[in-house]
């Protein structure tokens, strides 16, 4: 595999290991309004946004389940954790910044989570000053699986989707870059990838230690 032009980061999941923190804070919160976090229901949640996130909720707990409420409590929650326990990084993603700084190849994160709370999380944990920039989906029409966030970001470091690389935990996250066209990366998170999204990643690894070695460096 050759080395990219721009080397584009999903943050939940990621480059931290906040789905667990948040599936801890989600379960506290349900509780206060009479309901029960089921772990398989959780996942099924995972990598979604917007009308597919609520939507699932929806199906799962029923039309009366106060989603939004829950949803922000629970993310509220899951940020003040973090100011005061820290940033859980996940392994090997320091080394693989150094690695594309030792070869001066930039870096961005693109991430569904909003711009304040993804700043923050990255200046608590470090490594802020490793990104280029920063895409959210905010700043896109539809999120993942529709590939417009990893678009963007090409765009934005002035970099064609087949010179660029994506890093993703999740399944949509993965099948966003695959419509991108763009060379992807699945480093599994809590829910490892159904057959027919791994088939979409151009390599599945335990973690980003083992990033490195699939790059011809001769």
């Amino acid at each position: 595999m050759q080395l990219p032009k721009l080397a584009v980061f999903d943050m939940d999941g990621l480059l931290f290991d906040t789905e667990r923190v948040l599936m801890e804070e989600n379960a506290k919160v349900m509780a206060e309004y009479g309901y029960t976090q089921q772990y398989d229901e959780y996942v099924q949640t995972i990598g979604t946004a917007d009308e597919e996130f609520f939507g699932r909720l929806y199906e799962i707990h029923g039309a009366d389940y106060p989603a939004h409420e829950i949803a922000e409590k629970s993310r509220v929650q899951e940020i003040e954790r973090m100011k005061r326990e820290g940033v859980p990084v996940k392994p090997g993603i320091p080394e693989l910044l150094q690695f594309f700084a030792d070869r001066d190849i930039p870096c961005c994160v693109a991430t569904s989570t909003v711009r304040s709370d993804a700043t923050a999380l990255l200046d608590l944990a470090g490594i802020l000053d490793a990104f280029a920039f920063i895409v959210t989906s905010e700043e896109v029409e539809q999120s993942k699986p529709n590939p417009d966030i990893f678009l963007l970001a090409c765009e934005r470091g002035d970099t064609s989707p087949e010179d660029s690389i994506v890093f993703e935990d999740s399944q949509n996250g993965v099948l966003a870059a695959f419509r991108a066209g763009i060379p992807v990366i699945c480093i599994p998170d809590i829910k490892q990838p159904e057959p027919y999204y791994a088939e979409k990643a151009t390599k599945v690894v335990r973690s980003a230690l083992d990033v490195p070695a699939l790059f011809d460096l001769h």
